[in-house]
């Protein structure tokens, strides 16, 4: 009796160990993904290579077809520090700034990056740079530091700029022919250049708080933006300023200029800021979640990728204006007084009645057969014979007005509310 289930147990572990050493078919992994809607991003770029974003751990992710999928860049040396802006001085070349002094320079428009400068005592973040119309780069950051590159950005030297303090420097922007140039920080700090940043000179401070950067709006049109919603204009290269109308008190931390001449703003709150009158009134355009936008670059196909502390926000086109006009359907057309006047309107359309050019109906009394005419009198009630009604056992209760016995029921209902209220 034992034998056989020993045989058949053997058999059974003899079955099991042929299959687990067997071939197999091993299905495919998951394509490895990065998630780009997690990740905290603070610049993104347009450049040859196509769009390059970065933030958080020195991560910088480039993507050849509009956003749809992105890839890490080769990076010399990763330092794993918090990259805080991508600028590009032509399709190629560019630079990307980051904490303890961190810069990275391409020329291939962002695929790899070469580390030209990093401190290992100093940990103070640079947050913008330009390449000036001379060839030299001139970077900024925090505690009022300045760097400057006189061999393309691949060497390093300290510098100053006239009647600095220790305050952070947010953004350097220039006008589009190198001319006119920018540099706003903290507590209002702002400088101009008007000879291609070869001289610099201090503007009157303006505003007390935090900017955080400019824009170029063509000829002498500034724009500067900063912090709870406090963005600012110039009609005269910086010389004075005006403070522009934002529906939001949010903080803004980044813009695009698009082709057409229209501003965009973005920051807290995922609102999206637009202007088309040079700054001067701001409008909010989109607003969707509650992630801090800190850049936005528009797509070939419309679509907006925005870069957040969240991750990557993509919005699909804003749809085309509504045409304006004073038409409405027939079912909203308001109705008229007896006399041909309009009566008011409210809700959405009411200032579109009062502006809509109704035909003037003559009034009731010249147009025979309207309203009384139309409908004769209706006959009196006669009252009741007190005689009769006994006959029939006392007044009905409907009658008993007539009679002066009590009101009518609708003045019943009438003094009822005078004396609830």
């Amino acid at each position: 009796m034992l034998a056989p289930v020993g045989m058949a147990m053997a058999l059974i572990v003899t079955a099991a160990s042929i299959y687990s050493f067997s071939p197999r078919q091993v299905p495919p992994l998951q394509e490895t993904r990065i998630p780009v809607d997690r990740m905290q991003l603070t610049t993104i770029e347009r450049s040859k290579a196509g769009i390059v974003m970065a933030g958080e751990l020195g991560a910088i992710l480039v993507s050849s077809d509009e956003g749809q999928h992105w890839q890490k860049a080769t990076i010399s040396q990763d330092r794993q520090a918090l990259i805080t802006r991508i600028i590009f001085a032509d399709a190629t070349r560019g630079l990307a700034l980051g904490h303890e002094g961190w810069i990275l320079r391409t020329e291939d428009g962002g695929l790899t990056w070469q580390e030209a400068h990093f401190d290992t005592d100093n940990g103070e973040p640079m947050m913008s740079a330009r390449q000036l119309p001379s060839g030299d780069w001139l970077a900024v950051g925090a505690f009022g530091r300045v760097l400057r590159s006189t061999d393309d950005g691949r060497t390093w030297q300290a510098d100053s700029l006239p009647e600095l303090t220790d305050w952070h420097l947010n953004d350097i922007a220039s006008s589009a022919d190198g001319q006119q140039w920018m540099i706003v920080g903290e507590a209002g700090t702002a400088l101009s250049s008007s000879d291609g940043g070869q001289n610099w000179q201090l503007i009157e401070p303006f505003y007390n708080g935090s900017l955080y950067g400019a824009a170029h709006l063509g000829g002498k049109r500034w724009v500067t933006y900063g912090m709870r919603g406090n963005v600012f204009f110039s009609a005269d290269g910086g010389a004075s300023w005006q403070q522009a109308q934002v529906p939001a008190p949010i903080s803004i931390y980044g813009h695009a200029v698009l082709p057409d001449g229209e501003l965009l703003l973005v920051g807290q709150g995922g609102i999206v800021l637009s202007s088309k009158d040079g700054g001067t009134k701001l409008d909010i355009v989109r607003r969707e979640g509650r992630a801090s936008l800190t850049d936005v670059v528009v797509a070939t196909d419309g679509r907006w990728l925005l870069s957040s502390d969240g991750g990557l926000q993509v919005r699909p086109p804003l749809p085309p204006p509504r045409p304006r006009t004073t038409e409405l359907p027939d079912e909203r057309r308001p109705h008229h007084h007896p006399d041909g006047r309009p009566r008011r309107r409210h809700g959405p359309h009411a200032d579109q009645v009062a502006q809509a050019a109704w035909p003037v109906l003559p009034p009731a009394h010249a147009r025979p057969g309207l309203f009384r005419a139309e409908h004769p009198p209706r006959p009196r009630l006669q009252q009741a014979d007190p005689a009769q009604a006994r006959v029939h056992g006392g007044v009905p209760r409907a009658f008993r007005h007539v009679l002066g016995r009590q009101p009518h029921p609708r003045q019943r209902r009438m003094e009822g509310r005078r004396r609830h209220l």
